[in-house]
């Protein structure tokens, strides 16, 4: 009976062609233009040398000490500048060209020339406050205590730091990764769609195919739960041809997780059809009606996740932590980065086990109210 049941629901489902691309076509598309849109966003955050300039006339070739400071930051891969030694009027032109982000003239004191304030020009006036901060420093030093000059020179070269960055995990930080995470989390929830099929048509004032299964020789239940397996096939096999190609083609970075990304993403797609059951069973409106409050729901669960706005899931966590554990939309989200960038399982548990607790409460919601449901007559 379930074989039989189970096989003829797939060939029903599949001839659905709109739900099917829904479910997995219209996350492909986006999975596409995500690409697109977020490829080079990392590559932005990377820091670029400041183009400087430094009118290199008897006052600047007399400052032996700015000199050389000037001259060691502007060596290496990972220097701070790009230094040109110019002429004042070259150096004007420069500026007006928008060829350098400033210059520099030796005098009596250090002064900075822009053209505007950014960031950039805030670290060249950084770098010239801590070069007069240290210089005056060790001026003072030498004076009270000339002896000490090798030991202070020998300190000034071997500069310790105190505070030092400690990640986590071994996993590099990575600025597209949630809007792939919150794509894959709002997919699953795309799963409402085959939940609220099974809804319509096992129920049998609203659809004639509904009539038809409600009369047959078969406990309403059982061909519910029957359906519903066929259902879920189908939309992990969408998951799984969204996962395989945003890893093997877009090359997202999941993580060495692989078996709890899988589950993940099965547990994710049994949450959105539920959810998809439970607001189909429980709104008695017509069907445009339930898909509008399925689609509005996902999406504001998804961009308070940080699919259109990274920074909102952060904004929520902040301002409104409990709304964070609310949203089952970014329990996923959350759980993918929690697989990915954390070395422990503590996090991603509370996020699975919270998502098992709304996935309890909607199938037991759908479950108190189509059982109770009965019919005159069909």
């Amino acid at each position: 009976m379930f074989a039989q049941i189970f096989i003829n629901r797939l060939k029903c489902l599949l001839r659905d062609r709109e739900t099917v691309f829904w479910t997995v076509a219209f996350p492909l598309v986006l999975s596409v233009f995500f690409n697109l849109a977020f490829s080079n966003l990392d590559k932005s955050e990377t820091f670029n040398p400041v183009n400087v300039a430094v009118v290199n006339d008897e006052n600047y070739q007399n400052n032996i000490f700015f000199k050389a400071a000037l001259n060691e930051v502007s060596k290496g891969d990972d220097r701070l500048f790009n230094l040109m030694e110019v002429t004042e009027e070259e150096a004007e032109r420069l500026l007006s060209s928008n060829s350098i982000d400033g210059y520099i003239t030796v005098g009596s004191s250090l002064k900075l020339i822009v053209g505007k304030s950014g960031i950039n020009q805030n670290i060249i006036k950084s770098f010239i406050d801590n070069y007069l901060h240290t210089f005056s420093t060790v001026n003072n030093i030498l004076v009270k205590n000339p002896a000490g000059s090798r030991a202070l020179f020998e300190n000034l070269s071997q500069r310790v730091s105190y505070t030092r960055e400690v990640s986590p995990s071994s996993a590099a930080p990575n600025n597209v990764l949630n809007y792939f995470y919150t794509l894959i989390a709002m997919a699953c929830f795309y799963g409402c769609f085959w939940g609220m099929r099974e809804i319509t048509d096992i129920q049998a004032d609203l659809s004639s195919l509904a009539a038809r299964i409600n009369t047959a020789p078969v406990h309403k239940m059982k061909a519910f739960i029957y359906s519903l397996c066929a259902s879920l096939l189908i939309h992990l096999v969408e998951m799984a041809i969204l996962l395989s190609f945003l890893r093997f083609v877009l090359n997202v970075d999941f993580g060495s997780r692989t078996g709890y990304v899988i589950l993940t993403v099965i547990l994710g797609s049994i949450a959105g059809l539920s959810f998809g059951a439970f607001v189909s069973a429980l709104v008695k409106k017509s069907e445009g009606f339930k898909i509008g409050i399925m689609i509005g729901a996902t999406m504001i669960g998804s961009f308070l996740a940080g699919m259109m706005y990274q920074n909102m899931k952060y904004i929520v966590a902040k301002k409104v932590p409990l709304l964070s554990y609310l949203n089952p939309v970014n329990l996923l989200t959350d759980a993918f980065y929690c697989l990915y960038y954390y070395d422990t399982l503590k996090r991603y548990a509370i996020n699975m086990g919270l998502l098992t607790i709304f996935i309890i409460v909607f199938w037991t919601g759908t479950y108190l109210v189509i059982r109770r449901r009965k019919y005159a007559s069909i």
